[in-house]
């Protein structure tokens, strides 16, 4: 049997692994899966690495779909994740009704996790940005811990190295021991849509359709919205 190869953002980690194992199961064809951030894979897919399915944030399709890399008709939206904030499970949670009180919380806490703009991460890099339009920057990177991914993040809220944290709902609520607490309030809201493609030089177009397809089956809506993805299919 073939082995398909995938190249995933990690907002979507626990809705592709779930369904791509269940894949497997149905079909006998192997997936290599492999999760990172966003800009990173697409720097790979840039440089000429080759896959069979790529999930990427939309932006970052829709840049590399310039010079025709991916099959038409293939790029189909997934799903749509919001950055949340979250705690240790049982902490108590800070105020973050407003973006002054996020940001009230940010500077009172002894430390703060977020996702490592350099590893190109969608989320640390809207975050950093975000920072330094609060004048919060220089404080809170003071006490940063950083993850090279928001599954890294959550887990360093969720075993006591930082007091609190943001990245992507979607990649705290797989981890044990972390709680969201809330989105980004007012203005602060961020959201990203994530989205597939088969690159145009897969030798396993049919293969990574029928992957595709599971993906995106309508009857799959509910474990998306579960797992904090609003499915953007019907």
């Amino acid at each position: 049997m073939p082995t398909l190869k995938v190249l995933s953002a990690g907002a979507v980690q626990s809705m592709v692994e779930a369904l791509g194992r269940e894949f497997e199961r149905a079909s006998g064809i192997k997936l290599d899966l492999i999760i990172n951030t966003a800009g990173s894979l697409r720097d790979r897919v840039a440089a000429g690495e080759q896959a069979d399915l790529v999930v990427l944030s939309q932006s970052a399709i829709a840049a590399l779909d310039k010079d025709g890399r991916f099959l038409p008709g293939s790029v189909t939206d997934l799903g749509r994740t919001v950055t949340g904030v979250a705690v240790r499970e049982g902490a108590p949670a800070p105020d973050i009704s407003t973006p002054e009180a996020f940001k009230q919380a940010l500077l009172k806490a002894k430390s703060v996790a977020y996702t490592d703009p350099k590893a190109g991460g969608s989320g640390g890099i809207m975050f950093a940005a975000l920072l330094g339009k609060l004048g919060i920057a220089e404080a809170v990177n003071k006490k940063a811990v950083l993850g090279k991914r928001g599954a890294e993040v959550a887990a360093s809220i969720a075993d006591g190295r930082a007091e609190i944290g943001t990245t992507f709902i979607s990649e705290v609520l797989p981890v044990k021991g972390a709680k969201v607490i809330g989105p980004l309030p007012g203005e602060l809201h961020n959201a990203n849509t994530y989205t597939a493609a088969i690159p145009a030089t897969s030798a396993l177009q049919a293969e990574a359709k029928d992957l595709l397809r599971a993906l995106t089956d309508p009857a799959t809506r509910e474990r998306w919205t579960a797992a904090g993805l609003e499915p953007a299919f019907g």
